[in-house]
């Protein structure tokens, strides 16, 4: 049934850019992965992960020397990394948090085919590279979905108990849900959110435009009704599906959920039993959205 759903998925809910819009090639001088386009000045670290169905994907880790946070981004699903690095840029400087993330699998530089479990494959590797690579524990870490990227966001928070928080960027119910306004979950729906949103434990933050014209401005109100532990959330009145990242209260607002979650940091530490966690494959098992009919 899995591979069912799949094959629905990626009929009509990917979209990778084509040819991609930037490359992966090893450094002369030093060995490293780089990404063109993107100077060393920018400090950028590039990684090629393989995930647990076999595929390598493109993950970039960006680093803030300050960083209380790193942000682990999932974006939509008709963009890739280099579309997303202005981006990358402008949050870490304003947010001051460090940023990492990946392409799908089929997107970009990521080998395989893109797929709804797939994603899933995707964010555990990267999830994983965080914890051993970079030392990041589960408290230090917020998850951001943006659109379909709300899938693979949701399907780790709903699995991460102490993670700092959730941003949830002009986020779907599910896939069918975007096309339909059906009232149940079906089979073969993909990312059902509406039912994983239940089981996230940390702090929410939804961001929507009240003029989304792709996902439904309900989308958004419904998953913050869902969600256990609600932050403010915003709804961006004007605002559509591709373009909340031009407004002004877009970034002032993720800089004051930034500070809370400090704060929440600072009064309610993970208990010291719980410090050391598995990694996910151990335990049991731009920027825009296109829907295509069928």
């Amino acid at each position: 049934m899995g591979n069912v759903t799949s094959n629905v998925a990626a009929k009509f809910a990917f979209f990778p850019p084509e040819p991609p819009t930037y490359r992966v090639t090893d450094d002369e001088e030093t060995g490293k992965l780089v990404l063109s386009g993107v100077s060393p000045d920018k400090n950028m670290e590039v990684h090629q992960l393989t995930t647990k169905s076999g595929n390598k994907v493109v993950a970039t880790f960006w680093r803030h020397p300050f960083a209380r946070f790193t942000l682990l981004y999932s974006h939509g699903n008709a963009a890739d990394l280099g579309q997303m690095v202005e981006l990358f840029i402008e949050l870490r400087a304003h947010l001051r948090v460090n940023i990492m993330s990946y392409d799908y699998s089929g997107y970009g530089a990521s080998t395989g085919k893109p797929s709804e479990f797939n994603t899933y494959y995707d964010i555990e590797a990267v999830y994983n590279c965080l914890r051993s690579d970079y030392g990041i524990k589960q408290e230090e870490i917020i998850l951001y979905g943006q659109s379909v990227g709300s899938g693979p966001t949701l399907h780790m928070a709903s699995r991460l108990k102490r993670l700092r928080g959730v941003v949830l960027h002009s986020a779907i119910l599910s896939g069918i849900r975007v096309l339909y306004p059906v009232k149940m979950t079906l089979w073969f729906d993909i990312f059902k959110n509406i039912d994983k949103i239940r089981h996230v434990n940390s702090q929410v933050l939804v961001i929507h435009g009240t003029k989304d014209e792709i996902v439904d401005f309900s989308h958004g109100k419904r998953l913050w009704e869902l969600a256990k532990e609600k932050y403010d959330p915003l709804w961006v009145k004007g605002g559509g599906h591709c373009n909340l990242e031009t407004y002004p209260e877009y970034i002032k607002h993720l800089r004051k959920f930034i500070n809370a979650m400090e704060k929440l940091s600072l009064t309610n530490p993970p208990p010291k039993e719980l410090t050391n966690e598995p990694s996910i494959t151990e335990t049991k098992h731009n920027k825009c959205l296109r829907f295509r009919k069928r």
